[in-house]
Protein backbone atom coordinates (compact mmCIF):
# COMPACT_ATOMS: atom_id res chain seq x y z
CA UNK A 1 0.00 0.00 0.00
CA UNK A 2 1.34 3.45 -1.06
CA UNK A 3 0.51 6.58 1.73
CA UNK A 4 0.27 9.60 -0.10
CA UNK A 5 2.31 12.56 0.96
CA UNK A 6 1.05 15.69 1.95
CA UNK A 7 1.97 19.37 0.06
CA UNK A 8 3.88 19.82 3.33
CA UNK A 9 5.33 16.89 4.09
CA UNK A 10 6.91 17.64 0.34
CA UNK A 11 7.85 20.55 1.10
CA UNK A 12 9.54 19.55 4.17
CA UNK A 13 11.86 17.46 2.47
CA UNK A 14 13.04 20.01 -0.36
CA UNK A 15 13.60 22.35 2.95
CA UNK A 16 15.99 20.17 4.76
CA UNK A 17 18.08 20.33 1.73
CA UNK A 18 18.07 24.03 1.53
CA UNK A 19 18.77 23.70 4.63
CA UNK A 20 21.67 21.33 4.45
CA UNK A 21 22.91 23.89 1.70
CA UNK A 22 23.71 26.42 4.64
CA UNK A 23 24.43 24.24 7.70
CA UNK A 24 26.42 21.83 5.61
CA UNK A 25 25.14 19.19 7.43
CA UNK A 26 22.90 16.78 5.17
CA UNK A 27 21.95 14.33 8.45
CA UNK A 28 17.88 15.46 8.42
CA UNK A 29 18.06 15.27 4.20
CA UNK A 30 15.84 11.98 3.07
CA UNK A 31 17.50 10.62 -0.03
CA UNK A 32 16.42 7.95 -1.30
CA UNK A 33 19.19 5.70 -1.73
CA UNK A 34 19.49 6.39 -5.69
CA UNK A 35 18.70 10.45 -5.73
CA UNK A 36 20.40 12.04 -8.62
CA UNK A 37 20.79 15.33 -8.98
CA UNK A 38 21.56 17.35 -12.71
CA UNK A 39 22.34 20.94 -12.51
CA UNK A 40 22.58 22.91 -15.76
CA UNK A 41 22.15 19.61 -17.57
CA UNK A 42 25.22 18.23 -15.97
CA UNK A 43 24.46 14.82 -13.43
CA UNK A 44 26.47 16.03 -10.20
CA UNK A 45 24.63 13.78 -7.84
CA UNK A 46 24.94 9.75 -8.31
CA UNK A 47 22.76 8.35 -5.49
CA UNK A 48 21.54 9.68 -2.01
CA UNK A 49 24.67 8.56 -0.17
CA UNK A 50 27.35 11.25 -2.58
CA UNK A 51 24.72 13.96 -2.03
CA UNK A 52 25.06 13.42 1.61
CA UNK A 53 28.52 13.25 1.78
CA UNK A 54 28.78 16.54 -1.18
CA UNK A 55 26.48 18.71 0.88
CA UNK A 56 28.77 17.46 4.24
CA UNK A 57 32.17 17.94 2.79
CA UNK A 58 32.31 19.59 -0.98
CA UNK A 59 33.65 22.63 -1.47
CA UNK A 60 31.48 24.03 -3.98
CA UNK A 61 28.59 24.17 -1.01
CA UNK A 62 31.09 25.41 1.52
CA UNK A 63 31.09 28.12 0.24
CA UNK A 64 27.65 28.71 0.84
CA UNK A 65 26.33 31.62 3.17
CA UNK A 66 23.14 32.35 3.35
CA UNK A 67 19.52 31.17 1.47
CA UNK A 68 17.05 33.40 1.06
CA UNK A 69 13.01 32.02 2.51
CA UNK A 70 12.00 29.77 -0.82
CA UNK A 71 8.81 29.99 -2.74
CA UNK A 72 7.31 26.27 -3.17
CA UNK A 73 4.69 25.00 -5.15
CA UNK A 74 3.92 21.56 -5.67
CA UNK A 75 2.62 19.57 -8.53
CA UNK A 76 1.58 16.14 -7.09
CA UNK A 77 5.37 14.82 -6.64
CA UNK A 78 7.19 17.43 -7.89
CA UNK A 79 8.30 20.01 -5.70
CA UNK A 80 9.83 23.68 -7.08
CA UNK A 81 11.84 25.44 -4.56
CA UNK A 82 13.02 29.16 -5.77
CA UNK A 83 15.54 31.47 -3.43
CA UNK A 84 18.74 32.88 -3.76
CA UNK A 85 22.09 31.90 -1.81
CA UNK A 86 24.92 34.05 -1.27
CA UNK A 87 28.32 33.22 -0.95
CA UNK A 88 31.14 33.81 2.14
CA UNK A 89 33.89 34.87 0.21
CA UNK A 90 33.87 39.02 -0.39
CA UNK A 91 36.10 41.21 -2.69
CA UNK A 92 35.83 44.70 -2.40
CA UNK A 93 32.70 44.41 -0.48
CA UNK A 94 30.48 42.15 -2.81
CA UNK A 95 30.00 38.57 -2.89
CA UNK A 96 28.66 36.66 -5.76
CA UNK A 97 24.89 35.02 -4.97
CA UNK A 98 22.67 32.31 -7.15
CA UNK A 99 19.41 32.29 -7.77
CA UNK A 100 18.36 28.91 -7.32
CA UNK A 101 15.62 26.87 -9.32
CA UNK A 102 15.18 23.60 -8.28
CA UNK A 103 13.04 20.92 -8.60
CA UNK A 104 12.88 17.94 -6.65
CA UNK A 105 10.73 15.01 -7.01
CA UNK A 106 9.62 13.38 -3.52
CA UNK A 107 7.79 9.88 -2.92
CA UNK A 108 6.40 8.31 -0.56
CA UNK A 109 8.91 5.28 0.88
CA UNK A 110 7.62 1.86 1.87
CA UNK A 111 7.13 3.84 5.62
CA UNK A 112 5.38 6.58 4.23
CA UNK A 113 8.43 8.62 5.13
CA UNK A 114 9.19 11.58 2.28
CA UNK A 115 12.57 10.80 0.14
CA UNK A 116 13.90 12.73 -2.26
CA UNK A 117 14.11 10.72 -5.60
CA UNK A 118 15.79 13.52 -7.72
CA UNK A 119 16.60 16.83 -8.15
CA UNK A 120 16.93 19.22 -11.15
CA UNK A 121 18.85 22.41 -10.66
CA UNK A 122 18.88 25.93 -12.04
CA UNK A 123 21.45 27.98 -11.27
CA UNK A 124 21.83 31.70 -12.22
CA UNK A 125 24.75 33.75 -10.58
CA UNK A 126 24.86 37.77 -9.92
CA UNK A 127 27.08 39.79 -7.95
CA UNK A 128 25.59 41.61 -4.64
CA UNK A 129 26.60 43.75 -1.59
Amino acid sequence: MTTALTDAERIGAAQAYIDALVSHDAGKVPFAPGCTRVEMGLKTGFSGNHLCRSLNRGLQYRVIKSATVPEFTVAGEAVRARFDLTTKPALAGRRVGARIDETFIIRADTTGRAEIHRIRAGIRPFLTR
